[in-house]
């Protein structure tokens, strides 16, 4: 009890003396260090808000039969899971990818949302997108040709949304199933989806429904359209979920979920 009164009166002593110094201060230096206090104190909050607000999401999206459930268990376990059938409801998780396990140190998990392809489903990518650090586009670049036009009206419709286009979030539009030897290139695969996009855009003008929802449109009036074009980062990239070959699909991941 000795020692809890002790410092109950050093308590007292510094809070006294605490007060005398606030009130011999001058007016001009006490106005400073509030300022200084308020400043210092804002710009904390805003470091740790910012830091918190930061997204670790990144959307798998594509048509059906794309691959996108593949790739998603390769980043999760590093295995192709073979027999997986078309998803019908998002798959979805929190995980340092498996290619990062053995690495010493902190490693940032990922949130990896695989949502389904199938056009009825495709309203559910709505849900994600406002939290995604960034979109992988998956693309099967073994049966791209039959699926071309309907690949490019997704892509279209994902590039002309407000909620992309305002945050200017990263898409990656991965080429999956490339270690097959009938498999198409990705720069092949790219012209394609700008050259149907073009039509795209042709065909939809400004008053259109699709437009008056998404508030946004593509490219330059007068020029033919191209990625580059795009108010977001807009890359290509090769990929095999079968075979595990999904490098450039960790560099994007990690490109904006920083490890």
């Amino acid at each position: 009890m000795d020692e809890l009164e002790q410092w109950r009166i050093q308590l007292q002593q510094w809070s006294r003396q605490g007060a005398e110094w606030f009130h011999q201060m001058p007016e001009t230096q006490l106005y400073a260090a509030i300022a200084v206090v308020f400043v210092t104190t804002f710009f904390l909050l805003s470091i740790r808000l910012f830091k918190r607000t930061k997204s670790n999401t990144i959307v798998l999206t594509g048509l059906s039969g794309s691959g996108k459930t593949t790739l998603f268990y390769q980043l999760q376990d590093g295995s192709s899971h073979l027999g997986t059938v078309t998803s019908m409801d998002p798959n979805e998780g929190t995980f340092v990818l498996h290619s990062e396990i053995a690495k010493k140190g902190k490693i940032k998990p990922v949130h990896v949302v695989d949502v389904p392809g199938h056009s009825r489903l495709r309203p559910k990518l709505d849900e994600f997108l406002p939290q995604a650090a960034g979109i992988v586009f998956v693309v099967d670049a073994l049966e791209f040709l039959p699926n071309c036009r309907a690949a490019s009206e997704y892509l279209y419709d994902i590039l002309t949304k407000s909620s992309v286009v305002k945050k200017k979030i990263p898409v990656l539009i991965l080429c999956n199933k490339t270690d097959k030897v009938t498999a198409h290139t990705k720069e092949f695969i790219r012209k394609q989806l700008e050259k149907e996009i073009e039509k795209f855009r042709a065909s939809r003008s400004a008053i259109s429904a699709a437009d008056v929802v998404n508030e946004f449109t593509l490219g330059v009036p007068g020029e033919a359209f191209a990625f580059s074009q795009c108010h977001n980062k807009v890359t290509v990239a090769d990929a095999s979920g079968l075979t595990g070959e999904i490098s450039q699909l960790e560099e994007f991941i990690r490109e904006y979920v920083k490890p």
